[in-house]
């Protein structure tokens, strides 16, 4: 069979300052010649005893000079250890923001993985050793976001449409979403690989969805029918395109049928056992199990069958048709989930109307 593979950091600086005493007394002496009036305004006090200096007061007015000069230093290294500070307070607090975000990642995955776990133990997919298969469990996370970029690619077609949006941007929309459904074929094939039998079982969609289920899937000739009404101006060829393609989908569909049917009795007559030959039955498994593992082509063919029918349809129709056909599909499909979740609440409420005898 045909295999559908997918399209997948303040630099900090350090001031030193050495001063000898020739230094000291050369910036010294000719402050000796300064009014003692003037030095009255120095940030120090200097003893006034005399007014012409001698050999000891030389060395008093001399005392301010270092004591600012250590003052000037003292200063600029709390300057830079201030700096220092902040440096490291800004980036703990990057830190702890970063681990905040992870913390809040790891709480809504866990979460997610929760609901996930007890969907499961609701209709009985965990195993025995109370394990949940990881890829089944990444595949139930990425379909939630796809239905979610599905339902907001619906509303941009809705507009446009609505708007009277040109070819071009049109034409924008309708790549995208069929890159949309791309990414859902190539998300339910890598699933199938984890659970072939979770995948082709529905489990994954909703209950209403649940019911028109085709090989993991929906029919692309039902498709074809909800879409085609939908349309409008279409022409004869494109009339007479339409019923070919719905046509051999339908043979195409009959034959995947036939196959899997044929498979399941194979299976059917590998699982029987022999009530004379009790508990020796390994090899009846070991062939039950190859078919297991065949059903995977037939949900991957089934896909490719519905990702032809997409991609030919696009072709027949003009851009502002495609862009209506997509639409209702997506509508399609959004109002069978909104119908599961009426039906859920009804459920759960146990709501239901009211009866009058006339």
């Amino acid at each position: 069979m045909n295999m559908y593979e997918p399209f997948l950091q303040v630099s900090i600086w350090e001031d030193s300052f050495k001063v000898d005493h020739s230094t000291l007394n050369s910036i010294a002496s000719p402050m000796l010649k300064m009014n003692i009036t003037s030095m009255e305004n120095k940030s120090e006090c200097i003893p006034q005893e005399s007014r012409e200096p001698s050999g000891d007061d030389q060395e008093t007015i001399q005392e301010p000079v270092p004591k600012v000069l250590r003052r000037q230093a003292q200063n600029r290294a709390a300057a830079r250890k201030c700096r220092l500070r902040k440096k490291a307070y800004v980036q703990q607090l990057e830190t702890s923001r970063l681990k905040l975000m992870q913390l809040e990642l790891d709480i809504e995955k866990t979460r997610k993985q929760g609901l996930y776990k007890s969907s499961l133990s609701d209709v009985g997919y965990m195993g025995s050793s109370g394990t949940i298969n990881s890829g089944i469990s990444l595949f139930e996370i990425e379909y939630g976001r796809w239905i979610e970029e599905q339902d907001r690619q619906n509303e941009e077609l809705r507009n446009a449409l609505q708007t009277n949006a040109s070819d071009i941007q049109l034409h924008l929309l309708v790549e995208s979403s069929l890159n949309q459904y791309s990414n859902l074929f190539r998300m339910k094939a890598e699933a199938a690989k984890a659970d072939v039998f979770y995948l082709i079982s529905g489990v994954w969609k909703s209950p209403v969805e649940r019911l028109f289920l085709w090989i993991g899937g929906s029919r692309p000739s039902q498709i074809l029918n909800i879409v085609v009404p939908k349309l409008e101006n279409l022409n004869d060829q494109q009339i007479a395109s339409i019923n070919n393609l719905r046509l051999s989908s339908q043979q195409a569909e009959d034959a995947l049928s036939i196959g899997l049917e044929k498979l399941q009795q194979s299976m059917i007559n590998n699982i029987q056992a022999d009530p004379l030959d009790f508990g020796n039955y390994g090899f009846q498994m070991a062939a039950a199990i190859d078919k297991g593992e065949a059903v995977e082509g037939f949900v991957i063919q089934a896909d490719h069958l519905r990702q032809q029918t997409l991609l030919y349809m696009s072709r027949i129709l003009s851009i502002g048709q495609a862009a209506q056909g997509l639409l209702a599909m997506g509508e399609y499909f959004h109002r069978l989930r909104t119908l599961s979740s009426l039906w859920t609440a009804r459920s759960c409420h146990h709501f239901y109307p009211t009866q009058h005898s006339n």
